[in-house]
């Protein structure tokens, strides 16, 4: 078994010579006669179990060398030891103040030395063993909480492809969807309108909850959802409560299961992303930014993508034409900055779209 390391300095070569002859033998010792001396030691690879500190040192004395190891990250944690004639409350106290976890009188008592090292390696290397511990148990509570995201992710997945594929979409509609959303989002993260809206933990619930927004497709008869032709008022009328089925759906799960921030976008998104900006969508015919933000970003991603893709009603539009119109519906249909967010991102949603693409 390899011995514990011990850091001693000291610039006497008398007190040197007694602690290396008392230690010695149960410890790796290494010396160090002066605080510059010490200090370059502990920028090294394998660090010191412990240190036993002089307090009247050349140059730097021993509170300055505590508050300097105190003072690094990778230092702050071995237990030092102030070594001194000193034995004054207001001197221990100082020592104290500045890190240190214990002091030795000179002269020495060998049996008081031995013992006190002794307790504090073995405080030490318990110390160690608690955050190794604890480092393992965050890490498999990180590995299970990562099963439980992509376990969620992956029936959320399974839900909403079997709602898509009703409507003769695919399951890369999600994923396309999924992405226009978040890099909207991250561009304009840093626009005056949304800073406060769109962090990091935003833009991840929007990435999840984007999947939902048709959710409420599975509610709506074959007969309309699958028509070749142009619905009539009354079909048109029938189709439009996809938005309210979803909004139940995910109410049921909110009573079932708890309000979350994850539902409560996904509500946002299925309920609202047919709303215009101009007041002129549905159901509830909001405008401006009373339609929810997440709704906004989904209502861009989810037309574009209608847009270039094949359905039973239309065929594919080119990417070209899709821009166009997405363009043509600034300030009408989409939030204005999202267009234009939309514009600066034009070669990305491409890129996406054909990362992505539908299987022939």
């Amino acid at each position: 078994m390899e011995k514990e390391r011990i850091l001693l300095v000291d610039d006497e070569a008398f007190y040197i010579k007694v602690l290396v002859e008392l230690l010695g033998s149960d410890y790796q010792i290494t010396l160090a006669k002066s605080g510059a001396q010490a200090l370059k030691l502990l920028e090294g690879e394998i660090l010191p179990d412990l240190i036993l500190l002089d307090v009247l040192m050349p140059g730097m004395d021993g509170y300055e060398i505590c508050q300097a190891i105190k003072a690094d990250a990778r230092t702050r944690d071995i237990p030092v030891i102030f070594l001194t004639v000193k034995s004054e409350v207001e001197d221990e106290v100082k020592g104290f103040r500045c890190g240190a976890s214990d002091y030795i009188v000179k002269p020495f008592s060998p049996p008081i030395v031995k013992a006190r090292v002794a307790t504090h390696l073995a405080l030490q290397q318990s110390r160690k063993a608690l955050r190794n511990s604890n480092a393992q148990l965050e890490q498999r509570v990180q590995q299970r909480t990562r099963e439980i995201s992509r376990t969620q992710d992956m029936a959320i997945y399974c839900m909403t492809s079997l709602a898509e594929t009703r409507d003769n979409e695919t399951g890369m509609h999600i994923r396309r969807t999924q992405h226009y959303v978040r890099v909207l989002a991250e561009h304009l993260h840093s626009h005056a309108r949304f800073s406060d809206q769109l962090n990091d933990e935003f833009i991840e619930l929007l990435f999840k909850s984007a999947p939902l927004h048709d959710i409420g497709k599975v509610g709506v008869p074959d007969r309309i959802l699958l028509k070749p032709g142009k619905l009539n008022p009354e079909e048109w009328q029938e189709m439009q409560k996809h938005a309210q089925y979803g909004k139940e759906a995910l109410d049921n799960a909110e009573r079932e299961y708890g309000a979350s921030s994850f539902l409560s976008m996904a509500k946002d998104i299925a309920y609202c992303h047919h709303e215009r900006w101009d007041g002129k969508g549905y159901p509830q015919a909001l405008s401006g930014d009373d339609i929810p933000l997440a709704a906004r970003l989904m209502a861009l991603a989810d037309c574009y993508d209608a847009l270039i893709s094949k359905r039973v009603y239309k065929p594919a539009f080119s990417f070209d034409d899709a821009a166009d119109i997405i363009v043509k519906g600034r300030g009408t249909q989409f939030d204005p900055d999202m267009v234009d967010a939309f514009v600066a991102l034009e070669a990305v949603f491409v890129d996406i779209a054909r990362r992505f693409a539908d299987e022939e």
